[in-house]
């Protein structure tokens, strides 16, 4: 029988004497797994007798093989037997072996039999704990240390650090900093670098900044730790500055250091810089590491780079959630809301689990698709999922709902809602603004106050919004004077509002004097509200003064030009529209070409000016001559100015009729049963003249026509639209 082998005494060869420390690893793991398979063999059949052998070696090495507590268990027996059980040497290998195996309760269970356990066995059992990710009962066990008399070491402050890192319990922290430096371990680095981190991730970036400037000796860690407490803090720019400095310190950064200089890339939305790393990751190697396939993800897909951002998703057999998330919120938020809902609907179907994240994104993406269908659908996953009582997924539907042309349905979500912070009030009140309901976002905002619920900057934004919708200059006046009343610092987008509010209503000379008094420096959306109530109101000159501000600080956005342009044709100035058309030309800028979506049973179909595409092209132009005719009845004249208001073929007179919106509601009526309501999406502002049409035949045809142009919706129905003209 094998064993007979190892049950020699003493072991010996022909030319000399063997030691149970001699003895091939893998024989005394088999040795150890037969032990605990068959109860007619004993462990002493392993221990050779002679005091020559080694036993502390022997048992160690069974120890830190073992697999099973089973193991554990007869090893613990036979040192019973043998009156090893005082053993401090073999009894901390017992706890941690243990903790290797997660075997908590057995580690505390050993530990407390031990009647005087040195810094060794408190080690021991502090490891167990935080290994086990019991953080709490680490620091217990790390103050019943300090009550027995017990010093710590330089092996114990790690695994501390780690509890009160996970705990974010920064009182404790600057307590076991305390510590740390009374018993001497001030300049240890690996307990320096716990500390860094420590205070990184309680959100004190600053405190780690002091304890890494003090350190003596820094290394990768050191470097990694600091320069990741900035990211994960918001601070990106400081941690690309530490990360210039440790590449002139000349530490080779580590794929953990790597994560963060991306993720604070990511945040800046600094491509370049980025895509050089990616190039450095390349070079050494690292481009197939998990975290960095990630991070990279994250980067393309935020800076608009989704195809790229795709390759390296789909190099992932198994994508963890935050590579979906990464991947759908970059579709979401780049302009591929389509592809950012599929990607959600592919991962449920699959059985990962989203969080509320990859939800919130899902919902932003059905926003910019604008289907009402769609907004439904999602509405009811998340009551029927985990989120239901998400308060920032609720406020993500409102705000979809909102956008989505119901108005009436984000009120439902908010309602069913009894816990609601600002921001869920103040995405209910941008709703009515949205939809120039103006009466209805104040007396939502007096019912916020009701609630004991103190207003932010976004819910003036909103407020401000909904007055200059809705004409109400004085209340929106007074709502911009009482920000002061709640500490609330304007900013650019509430002097925008308000030049806005006031130059729709004819007050340019106000709106001007307002700018002038600014305690900021007025920003792109002040002069841009400024130029279009110009336009509103055909005043050349102040408007041209606000397009010279413009081109100066946003030099390459087309809407500037277009805007003067439109100025100039009202105005009958043709040399100075001719001459904005050429500066366009010279600097290489084209205007967007408008389009216009609308839904029908759920699916959205989009038409251009004049677009013959469509299977169904003869039909609807037939309606559309059918309309003309209608309209032309009821004495419509049509707004021929309206063919000077844009730089494009659009434009032309004898398209008016055929601008693209006018096309979508032509669509929808061959498409769908009498009495249905037509919603349509443009991406411009939508002309005087369609606007006018809309509004009779909204009358003509019996029905509600949503229309969501670039700045708002228009609700039409019976002969009126919502806006009551003021837009």
């Amino acid at each position: 029988m094998a064993w007979n082998f190892f049950s020699l005494s003493p072991l010996t060869t022909k030319y000399r004497k063997v030691t149970t420390s001699e003895i091939p690893t893998c024989l005394v793991l088999k040795g150890v797994k037969y032990i605990c398979s068959s109860s007619a063999i004993y462990l002493e059949h392993f221990i050779n007798r002679d005091r020559s052998v080694n036993s502390d070696s022997f048992y160690a090495s069974l120890i830190d093989n073992s697999t099973h507590k089973r193991h554990l268990d007869q090893i613990h027996s036979r040192l019973l037997v043998s009156g090893l059980q005082h053993n401090g040497f073999l009894m901390t290998k017992l706890v941690n072996g243990s903790s290797n195996l997660a075997q908590i309760c057995y580690a505390r269970k050993l530990f407390d039999g031990f009647c005087f356990p040195d810094v060794f066995m408190w080690n021991a059992i502090i490891r167990s704990y935080s290994r086990n990710n019991m953080f709490r009962d680490t620091i217990d066990m790390y103050r019943w240390m300090r009550l027995t008399g017990v010093h710590p070491d330089g092996f114990t402050f790690p695994y501390v650090l780690k509890a009160c890192t996970e705990l974010l319990d920064f009182g404790l922290s600057c307590l076991i900093h305390g510590q740390i430096i009374r018993y001497g371990f001030g300049s240890d680095v690996f307990v320096q670098n716990g500390l860094v981190a420590l205070y990184a991730k309680c959100g004190r970036v600053s405190v780690a900044k002091v304890v890494f400037d003090g350190l003596y000796h820094r290394t990768i860690v050191s470097w990694t730790s600091i320069i990741s407490g900035y990211a994960q803090n918001g601070e990106s720019m400081e941690a690309l500055r530490m990360f210039s400095q440790m590449r002139n310190a000349d530490v080779k950064p580590d794929w953990i250091a790597l994560v963060s200089i991306l993720r604070a890339y990511t945040d800046v939305d600094d491509l370049e810089q980025g895509r050089s790393l990616h190039g450095c990751i390349i070079k050494i190697g690292l481009e197939d590491e998990p975290d960095l396939l990630i991070s990279l993800t994250a980067l393309y897909a935020k800076c608009g780079m989704v195809m790229v951002a795709r390759s390296f998703f789909d190099q992932m057999k198994t994508p963890n959630l935050i590579m979906w998330n990464a991947m759908i919120s970059g579709y979401a938020k780049n302009g591929h809301a389509e592809e950012a809902v599929h990607l959600f609907r592919d991962m449920i179907s699959r059985n990962i689990k989203p969080d509320s994240v990859t939800v919130r994104s899902a919902v932003l993406a059905s926003a910019h698709l604008g289907s009402l269908k769609l907004a439904q659908w999602m509405d009811d996953y998340v009551s029927n999922s985990n989120f239901g009582s998400c308060i920032f997924v609720n406020t993500a539907l409102i705000d979809m709902y909102a956008k989505c042309g119901s108005v009436e349905s984000a009120r439902m979500v908010f309602d069913r809602n009894s816990d609601k912070d600002v921001v869920m009030w103040s995405a209910m009140i941008m709703g009515y603004g949205l939809h120039g309901q103006g009466w209805e976002a104040i007396n939502l905002y007096t019912t916020m106050k009701q609630a004991s619920v103190f207003p932010n900057d976004v819910t003036f934004v909103g407020l401000l919004n909904a007055c200059n919708h809705s004409g109400l200059v004085k209340e929106g006046w007074k709502l911009f004077h009482s920000m002061k009343d709640f500490e609330i610092e304007p900013r650019n987008e509430h002097y925008s509002c308000v030049v806005d509010l006031l130059g729709r209503a004819g007050y340019l000379g106000q709106a001007c004097a307002f700018i002038m008094k600014m305690p900021i420096e007025p920003g792109v959306s002040v002069w841009g509200a400024l130029l279009s109530a110009c336009k509103i109101h055909r005043c050349v000159t102040l408007g041209e003064y606000a397009a010279k501000k413009l081109f100066s600080l946003d030099p390459y956005n087309t809407g500037h030009y277009v805007q003067l342009s439109n100025l100039y044709a009202s105005s009958r100035l043709w040399d100075r529209v001719a001459h904005i058309r050429v500066l366009m030309r010279e600097r290489g800028l084209n205007k967007d070409l408008g389009y216009s979506v609308i839904e029908i049973n759920g699916k959205l179909q989009a038409f251009h000016v004049g677009d013959m595409s469509h299977p169904m092209a003869n039909e609807i132009f037939n309606e559309l001559q059918i309309l003309e005719r209608r309209l032309k009845e009821m004495g419509f004249v049509p707004h021929t100015e309206s063919v000077l208001h844009d730089l494009n073929y659009e434009e032309k007179e004898e398209n008016l009729s055929f601008h693209s919106e006018r096309i979508a509601v032509a669509y929808g009526l061959i498409s769908t049963a009498p009495g249905t309501t037509l919603r349509i999406t443009k991406n411009l502002r939508a002309c005087v003249n369609c606007h006018s049409a809309i509004k009779l035949i909204s009358k003509l045809v019996e029905r509600e026509i949503i229309v969501r142009d670039a700045n708002r919706f228009h609700h039409f129905k019976d002969g009126l639209c919502s806006c009551r003209d003021y837009w």
